[in-house]
């Protein structure tokens, strides 16, 4: 797990910085430098109104005595997917908008749910639970 994280954390940013200086070959380095920042007002932007549009429904779950755990994984992907956004890069823009825009997260969302069940029913991940009160 350690090797594949190190792996991320160094390839991203090579692969980042190959796709910056190849795009700004094309259209001009103060385009990609325009395209960087437009990309993160807008995710900044979609970040607050998708975060506030999930912590209402999640108010209203809990007023009707509905547990909002649906609600709260999709605030987890929308937080993913702010600050890959506001991160400076191609592919992680890329990827932050698939994590906002509702539709593509709710395909992702249930890849990862199924990802999931799949590592803690082969005991891979496991979840300690406590009780309290």
């Amino acid at each position: 797990m350690l090797g594949k994280l190190i792996l991320i954390f160094v390839l991203t940013p090579i692969i980042e910085l190959f796709l910056l200086i190849e795009i700004g070959q094309k259209i001009g380095a103060w385009n990609v430098i325009g395209l960087v920042m437009i990309t993160g007002i807008i995710g900044a932007l979609l970040t607050k109104s998708q975060g506030l549009a999930i912590l209402r429904k999640m108010q209203m779950d809990l007023m009707d005595g509905i547990l909002p755990t649906d609600r709260v994984f999709d605030g987890v992907l929308i937080l993913a997917g702010g600050i890959l956004l506001i991160t400076p890069g191609v592919l992680t823009d890329a990827l932050g908008f698939i994590l906002l825009i509702p539709l593509t997260r709710t395909w992702t969302k249930e890849r990862l749910r199924k990802w999931l069940k799949r590592k803690i029913e082969s005991g891979e991940i496991w979840v300690q639970m406590r009780e309290y009160g």
